[in-house]
Parts: structure tokens; sequence; C-alpha cells
């Protein structure tokens, strides 16, 4: 008899669908998990939605674990702050903005460009305050500056030219790694899926061996 797949359910981030995370979930597929989609509508329904959503799919499909780009990754562990009881045992964000993002919080200051956040800009402007659940969470950023971010926010660090690298850090992580990236580029990087399939695998990331000492 073989051995049960861990079961992932992949959450997308705004502006974005379900659909999006296909090439991802297909990656994971070939590491060796089972893989679901999770969609919602960031603009229109935004976390005060989505969250309940999310919920629900989880109790009626439980997964072992969740995999969220961007605004996905603070969507599922808000889920997972408001019902700790779910057998989710690890979660890995990519890109996720997870202490607030400052160009949300540029976007949202512009009656401009506020629509572009809808529902979700408190979420994305303010982040999460820690992380105290009993999921192991852990965030593959990104560092290559290239993203429309850039031309909304100024960041005094390295960035994945949307999300700020020091954003995407939160207490109570279990674990942080950086892949060479762009904020979009996280969904479709061999690397960032080949440090979330041993996260997921693990509860930590892929660290590069030691050099020999001389």
């Amino acid at each position: 008899m073989s051995e049960r797949k861990p079961r992932v359910l992949l959450v997308h981030g705004l502006l974005n669908a379900d659909w999006w995370l296909r090439p991802l979930a297909a990656r994971l597929r070939a590491e060796g998990f089972e893989t679901a989609l999770f969609g919602y509508s960031s603009v229109l329904d935004g976390p005060e939605r989505a969250v309940p959503k999310l919920l629900e799919r989880l109790r009626r499909e439980p997964a072992d674990a969740l995999v969220g780009h961007s605004l996905g990754g603070l969507i599922a562990l808000e889920s997972l702050r408001q019902a700790p009881e779910l057998a989710v045992s690890r979660v890995v964000c990519l890109g996720s903005p997870l202490c607030g993002s400052q160009t949300a919080r540029n976007l949202a200051a512009s009656p401009w460009t506020r629509p572009l956040l809808g529902r979700s800009a408190p979420m994305l402007a303010g982040g999460l305050a820690g992380w105290d659940g009993p999921a192991q969470v852990g965030v593959v950023a990104g560092d290559v500056a290239h993203g429309l971010g850039r031309l909304f926010a100024r960041f005094d660090g390295g960035s994945d030219g949307t999300v700020g690298l020091e954003e995407t850090r939160l207490p109570g992580l279990a674990d942080h790694c950086t892949v060479h990236s762009s904020h979009t580029g996280l969904v479709f990087s061999p690397a960032a899926v080949r440090q979330a399939a041993h996260f997921l695998r693990h509860g930590r990331f892929e660290r590069a061996a030691e050099p020999p000492a001389v």
C-alpha cells in the first residue's frame, strides 16, 4: 500500500486567480505532494470574505500544509490564527509582506491607486503583529528588485521589486530564506519551489553546504 502524499493547498495573491498558481502546483506535485488551489476575489472580497471561505474549504477538505504567494500568505496565516485547531502543520509564504507593505501603504494613500488594493488594503498595509500558532511558518523572499512596486516605494534594504526583505520577516517564524527572484517570479522560480518543498518536509529551509575546513 503506497504512503499517502502530503496535501498542500495553494493560495494566490493580489489581483490574481487560482489558475496563476498552476505551474507552482505542478512543480510541487513533481516533488511528491498532492496539491489543490484556493481562489478568492482579492479586491472585491478581501480577507473578511476570503478567510471564512478558506476555513470552510479546510474543514471540508483538510490539508497538511498551505503555500501562499504575497497576500495569500497573509490570508493563510490569518485563517490559522482564527482556527488554530485545524490540522495544518506547516505554511510557506512566498514574498508575503507579513509585517506590512510600504508599497501598499503608498498605494492606499492615493484615491487614484487605492482601488487596486480593494478590500485587501488594510491587511497588506498593516500586516500581522506576529505568529504564535501551532503551525510552523517559513518565508521564501526574493532579492531581484524588478516590479511596479519600485514606482511606489523606496526600500532601505533589499527587495523583490514589490516587497522589501525586512517586510517579509515576522516574530515567530520557524525559518526564512532568500532566493534570486522578483516578486512575481517567486511563483515560477525552481529555487523557491525547492526551498518550499524542503520546508514542507522538514520544517526548515535547505542551506548551502559549509565549505571544508582548510
